[in-house]
């Protein structure tokens, strides 16, 4: 996630809907460059400093901030909610396929970001015992590559998580079914 400026942080805080935008991989850049942006056209500001401080003394701006920022906020959900659509036609087409390997595709992604891991902490945990005057060097290793191996963590994680519950054996006992009767399950 990009750092995010407390400056535009405090101008978000005048336009909460945009909050959760701030928090998202995806979307951060953009919400953060239209915060500024709007805050410096509504007040005429150069900078996001005096933008602050002009809208949290001017009422009138503070409210014109809002609005803008209300249509700016619904353009943004709506272009995430198209990417989001899209992401899930994907994998539903993924799903839907006659072709075995598009069907396996993750689990085979998995099961080999599995394997590499296994084999490079194996390779890292043999260099520490082998050679303990490199372990500084290992554990700094270590710490540059978690940006590439927790989202792969993150994603076989998931995936077995949702297999394994996708396995377990139905509720079939009658507490389990006046259950799910009242809770619609």
């Amino acid at each position: 996630m990009l750092p995010i400026l407390p400056i535009i942080s405090g101008l978000a805080q005048l336009a909460p809907a945009i909050l959760p935008l701030l928090g998202k991989e995806e979307t951060t850049a953009r919400a953060a460059d239209a915060v500024s942006r709007i805050a410096q056209s509504v007040t005429g500001c150069p900078n996001d400093d005096d933008a602050l401080r002009a809208l949290s003394a001017d009422a009138g701006l503070s409210g014109d901030f809002r609005r803008a920022m209300e249509r700016e906020t619904i353009a943004l959900y709506a272009e995430e909610t198209r990417r989001l659509e899209a992401v899930n036609q994907t994998i539903r087409a993924e799903v839907a396929s006659a072709d075995p390997y598009v069907r396996r595709w993750r689990p085979t992604f998995g099961y080999i970001g599995a394997l590499s891991f296994g084999a490079m902490m194996f390779g890292l945990a043999f260099t520490i015992f082998d050679n303990p005057a490199e372990a500084a060097n290992v554990a700094t290793a270590i710490g540059s590559m978690a940006g590439v191996w927790a989202p792969l963590m993150a994603v076989l994680g998931v995936a077995v998580w949702t297999r394994s519950q996708d396995k377990k054996p139905p509720q079939t006992g009658p507490l389990s079914m006046l259950a799910r009767r009242f809770l619609g399950d």
